[in-house]
């Protein structure tokens, strides 16, 4: 299967780069280029991507704001953000939003080209180990989580599963594999994703990224950071 693939980065060298250096795949087709984020509706509607590699700073419509609106229409091509920086709170919004996870500029051609083929197949590229390590650095260590509106609408969120999803969500928060999860859990591999499958439906979420997201914004990985 052809990876259909939309560069958006208002840097023009940039976006030659990332062609030249994707175009190589034998599986990826670039079908066209973005120079901002105002540029992604019409640009996903007429060419129908199967993946956008977005940039994060861009002059008029920035990459999260262009990444928020896509994700939030149905059928969205996945989202993978390009950035120059590895741990910044614009990040994690890109991630809340639903973007898949990030590669920097400066990540090896080969595995930009795995991230996307990651994604494609429905894989998140950034583990809920990184995640973690990402939100950890850009705490706010004088920030009392506990009367955190964040924390308190995940809970909630969590309240509307099942007691054995909600021990896949801390499982999947721990970063461990669904091989992993069964194990622990005394279950099935095809038991974990039918799981998994479920709590993203239940709660609208895009990927295991956002189960991590919401398990650590809920405090359950509290006693684990």
């Amino acid at each position: 299967m052809t990876i259909r693939l939309l560069v958006v980065d208002d840097d023009p060298l940039v976006r030659a780069g990332l062609a030249f250096m994707l175009g190589g795949a034998a599986d990826l087709e670039i079908v066209g280029e973005g120079a901002d984020g105002s540029e992604v509706p019409s640009l996903v509607d007429r060419l129908a991507p199967d993946v956008v590699l977005m940039d994060i700073r861009m002059p008029t419509v920035d990459g999260l704001t262009a990444t928020e609106e896509l994700r939030s229409r149905p059928g969205a091509p996945e989202v993978v953000v390009l950035t120059t920086f590895h741990a910044d709170e614009q990040v994690l919004r890109a991630l809340r939003a639903g973007a898949a996870g990030f590669v920097l500029k400066d990540t090896p051609p080969a595995e930009i080209v795995a991230a996307v083929r990651r994604v494609a197949s429905g894989d998140p590229v950034l583990s809920p180990v990184v995640t973690r390590q990402l939100m950890t650095h850009v705490a706010d260590p004088a920030h009392d989580r506990a009367s955190d509106p964040r924390r308190r609408r995940a809970l909630a969120r969590l309240g509307e599963l099942a007691e054995r999803e909600r021990e896949v969500v801390l499982a999947v928060g721990r970063g461990r594999s669904n091989a992993e999860i069964a194990a622990t859990l005394y279950m099935s591999v095809p038991t974990v994703k039918t799981h998994v499958s479920r709590i993203l439906a239940k709660l609208s979420l895009n990927n295991r990224v956002q189960i991590a997201l919401l398990a650590h914004d809920a405090g359950l990985l509290d006693e684990e950071t």
